[in-house]
């Protein structure tokens, strides 16, 4: 879990940045940003970040279709992931949405885990936890940096919340940081319409509800993470349930990416050579929804047990099928890779990108097995491109960095750390990593006063606010 990962050293409050106090008047959405900045900053650092770009891409393609087909439809959420099995999701001020895979993989279909994200999205257009904490006694409220805490404690895991909060000596945010029963009522109902919107079946958010509060019976006082974060009641689910009927029935197929991502989560779950035996029956036996994700699934964890030849067979049937996604190019590259033939990952990676320009996944990939073949020229002409369209990616800022690492160009090394720093939201390691530029001294007068004038400004951002 993401916060049992804190040490109590982590969870002092005079170890974090002083962010100042929040405001008097009320929670802004400047407020709402650097808190949401703060607690990301930390969540990039943690072990159970999982830094999967494909299912990252893919959250986010799917929230942005949510977003779309919602009444603040200018938002701009940004999802991510933990590596947990615990059934949770959760939205941060700022925007941030996090997901659970365990939460993804109890989802039984798209609409299901749409209607999750929906509902959180919901949580952040609404400003649900800056309006509960307007509603406080604002002179009560801790530092902007010990509610980033309370905040990361009581949403992503809630059993340590009442630990780390009064490490930080805000026992009370635990209470106002719980959603309450009408702002869960009110993203059921935003939620629903947002899922009826972007083409979802608008039924299936009252159906994994349901689903969630029958098998939290067996749980009995360790039920679901997100029951504790997201109070849920038979007069919920009878609400949402009658909301239901008004509504025409759809059905929705479930996208190529979503089994594949789910498959892939399954596969690198838990022992290889089950994850291994769970595909290969599921092939036999016909139980899967579909063959192309299962097929993907035995790859995966073929790939995992370096069972190389009947992975590339497998493989084979994968793509005689007929099935085309960018996911299943990586996989075959990914194939190569892993089995040691770099030349032969390159050329898949460049097959694939010819036929997704588009798919950034693929360019990352691609990137870091150019510098695995010990080619930062041709990595770094790649990245450099890639900036151009995407200057706010702080994973091509990160291979940007081990490009020039590699031809011993130390300046410009520490400066792409800093620029990916920035954009993850830690400047302290930003100015350091300028401050390390600066002192290499093996960049032109241009460059080092570029760097200076990077220096001076991100010291000034990271000045705390006046109270």
């Amino acid at each position: 879990m993401l916060a049992l990962c804190l040490t109590s050293q982590q969870l002092a409050a005079s170890e974090l940045p002083d962010l100042g106090e929040v405001s008097q008047g009320a929670f802004s959405p400047r407020d709402e940003a650097r808190v949401g900045g703060q607690i990301m900053r930390d969540i990039y650092a943690n072990p159970a970040y999982y830094d999967d770009p494909e299912l990252t891409d893919y959250l986010n393609n799917l929230g942005y279709r949510l977003v779309a087909a919602s009444s603040e439809n200018r938002l701009s959420p940004q999802f991510f992931v933990l590596r947990d099995r615990t059934l949770n999701a959760f939205a941060l001020p700022g925007g941030f949405i996090g997901v659970h895979t365990g939460l993804i993989e109890a989802a039984q279909n798209e609409s299901e885990l749409a209607g999750v994200l929906g509902h959180e999205i919901a949580h952040v257009t609404q400003h649900h936890l800056a309006r509960m904490i307007e509603n406080q006694n604002q002179g009560m409220l801790p530092s902007l940096a010990a509610l980033a805490l309370a905040i990361l404690a009581a949403r992503s895991n809630p059993d340590v919340a009442s630990a780390a909060i009064a490490t930080v000596q805000a026992t009370s945010l635990q209470k106002q940081l719980d959603f309450t029963r009408d702002n869960e009522r009110e993203a059921d109902r935003i939620g629903i319409q947002t899922l009826r919107g972007a083409g979802f079946d608008p039924r299936a958010m009252a159906s994994f509800f349901e689903r969630l509060q029958k098998n939290s019976r067996v749980y009995e006082n360790n039920a679901p993470a997100y029951l504790r974060t997201h109070p849920l009641t038979s007069e919920r689910i009878a609400d949402m349930q009658n909301r239901s009927p008004n509504l025409p029935a759809k059905q929705v197929s479930d996208s190529l990416e979503f089994q594949l991502l789910r498959a892939k989560l399954v596969a690198t779950d838990g022992r290889p050579a089950e994850a291994v035996q769970r595909f290969t029956d599921a092939l036999r036996e016909a139980r899967y929804n579909s063959v192309a994700a299962a097929r993907y699934g035995l790859v995966m964890a073929l790939m995992r047990t370096r069972q190389f030849d009947r992975a590339e067979s497998e493989l084979k049937k994968l793509n005689q099928s007929g099935v085309v996604s960018p996911i299943i190019g990586m996989l075959g590259a990914r194939l190569k890779q892993e089995a040691g033939d770099i030349n032969g990952a390159l050329a898949r990676y460049r097959a694939a990108r010819e036929r997704f320009p588009g798919y950034r996944p693929l360019v990352y990939a691609d990137a870091n097995a150019l510098l695995l073949a010990r080619k930062p020229e041709l990595a770094l002409a790649l990245i450099i491109d890639q900036i151009e369209l995407y200057p706010d990616d702080y994973r091509l800022y990160q291979l940007q960095s081990r490009a020039y690492a590699m031809q011993g160009k130390d300046y410009l090394r520490h400066y792409a750390q800093a620029e990916a720093y920035v954009r993850q939201g830690n400047l302290d390691a930003a100015i350091e990593q300028l401050r390390l530029g600066l002192k290499s001294r093996d960049g032109d007068f241009y460059q080092m006063s570029i760097a200076e004038a990077r220096l001076k400004e991100l010291v000034t951002l990271n000045k705390p606010a006046k109270p």
